[in-house]
């Protein structure tokens, strides 16, 4: 399956066919595995010398044998990486899986040094082994985070992109390009069309029309593409699926298949083979039970640390607000919560007084049913420096200490904004509005209203504690950048 955004399935043929000819792996992948295996070495080596040095302090003959283990734990690192093909192209720039594969060899070379020592008889010092692998692990998790990141730079220069040609009906390849150009650090780049025959047309979104779904792999040799990605659609059954990839598999050509659930990811997706179809079943999502009890008693946990441990620099913008402008430094509105239950939301006040009766004459301005305009006149000097790096929503820690809202989760919404809302867009509350979620570190402000409503339903069908995980730790970012904060 795909990264954990649930955008690909990707479907894997027997490599064992002596007549193929090499993979065609392009530069930027080549050397981005040798930069893998350089940064992996050297976590086994950092890793095992402070764990060294940690344990035993100093070089003596009794040490000898550490030494040596400690000289070899490096190659032997990068050879257990391997074997676990944490190299594999299909990981670089996205997803968890390449995280998950170190995680696993830290894990099983760990319980193999316990086991081999019992099983020999040999007396390893319990400190070297508690701290050598967990390190080296840590460490190369670090160091395989940052090489990740430099990749997603380059992608959003337009580098390290997988060449792709697109193949279905014009109207789901135009949303798939788009969706590409907004989310650059996926790495896909859809070079061509293939729409199905006699359908006229020169361009879709932008991206020439090449051919019919016959002509692919003719497209592909061309453009020296290196992806196929096949959507949804009628004509593109299981047999033609399966004589295409047939024909593209001799050139080792990546061939992803998009299903009719694009929103749909990661753990509630599994494919079942039955009666020798490879059937895709998706689970419901999990809005109720022990997982979310988990996430609630999270959510509380945390934030009442937070709460204690910003104490002072709260006191401080509360000082700040009251002497910058005239009025009270909390400001409390009404929002609508899980199943529509109406809460009073905490923030610090960012505009003068009486801004909610000037509304009306900026509500022209605002982007559909979301009102939210840059430069609002209403907002104080000193508002619009606490909205940049969304320091006015720190008081909502008490919403979420008090069970209205989560860490993480949709935008709060007003209740004229609910009042407008169509059926799917009613998913959005059957969870708890976030103090921050994949809108803040998607763009905030800047993004329209149809795309804060995806990001919003996405992250109610995918749920998860990793995934809160994942957009607590890309909060911190988005923050200081404050784009599209206003």
């Amino acid at each position: 399956m795909s990264d954990g955004e649930g955008l690909m399935t990707v479907v894997s043929f027997d490599p064992d066919a002596s007549w193929r000819v090499s993979p065609r792996l392009p530069g930027w992948v080549r050397a981005y595995r040798a930069r893998a295996v350089v940064i992996d070495f050297l976590g086994g080596a950092a890793g095992a010398s402070a764990a060294f040095f940690g344990r035993f302090g100093e070089i003596t003959p009794y040490v000898t044998p550490y030494i040596l283990v400690s000289a070899a734990m490096p190659l032997v690192w990068v050879c257990a990486v391997a074997l676990n093909r944490a190299y594999e192209p299909r990981m670089i720039g996205i997803g968890s899986e390449e995280f998950r594969r170190v995680l696993q060899c830290g894990v099983a070379l760990t319980a193999a040094m316990a086991i081999g020592s019992y099983l020999t008889k040999t007396d390893i010092a319990r400190g070297y082994v508690v701290l050598a692998l967990p390190l080296v692990t840590l460490l190369t998790l670090v160091f395989r985070y940052a090489l990740r990141r430099s990749l997603h730079r380059r992608r959003a220069r337009g580098a390290c992109m997988r060449k792709v040609v697109a193949v279905g009906h014009a109207a789901s390849i135009g949303e798939l390009v788009e969706l590409f150009r907004k989310e650059r650090h996926h790495g896909m780049e859809i070079v061509a069309a293939c729409l199905p025959r006699d359908v006229p047309g020169d361009l879709v979104a932008g991206v020439p029309v090449a051919g019919d779904f016959s002509d692919v792999p003719i497209v592909v040799d061309q453009l020296d593409a290196d992806t196929v990605a096949v959507l949804a659609c009628p004509e593109m059954d299981g047999v033609a699926l399966r004589r295409l990839a047939w024909r593209l598999e001799r050139t080792h050509t990546e061939l992803v298949v998009a299903p009719a659930l694009m929103e749909v990811a990661g753990p509630r997706t599994t494919i079942r083979p039955a009666a020798g179809l490879p059937l895709l079943h998706v689970e419901h999502p999990e809005l109720a039970g022990a997982r979310q009890l988990v996430k609630n008693v999270f959510d509380r946990l945390v934030a009442a640390v937070l709460l204690v441990a910003l104490a002072p620099l709260l006191l401080v913008i509360v000082a700040a607000v009251r002497a910058t402008s005239p009025g009270p430094a909390l400001f409390r509105q009404t929002r609508v919560g899980k199943d529509g239950r109406p809460f009073t939301i905490v923030k610090f006040r960012t505009m003068r007084l009486g801004a909610e009766h000037q509304k009306f004459a900026l509500v022209n301005e605002g982007d559909g049913v979301l009102f939210k305009i840059r430069d609002d006149p209403r907002v104080t000097a000193f508002g619009a420096l606490l909205r940049r790096h969304s320091l006015d929503e720190l008081p909502q820690l008490i919403n979420v200490v008090c069970g209205h809202m989560s860490l993480v989760g949709p935008r709060p919404p007003l209740p004229e904004e609910v009042a407008r809302y169509g059926d799917d867009v009613r998913r959005r509350l059957l969870v708890r509005p976030g103090l921050t979620g994949l809108w803040q570190v998607s763009g905030r402000s800047d993004l329209s209203w149809e795309e804060s409503v995806r990001l919003d339903l996405r992250y109610v069908e995918n749920w998860s504690l990793t995934l809160d995980l994942q957009i607590l730790w890309k909060t911190w970012s988005a923050v200081a950048r404050g784009q599209g904060a206003y």
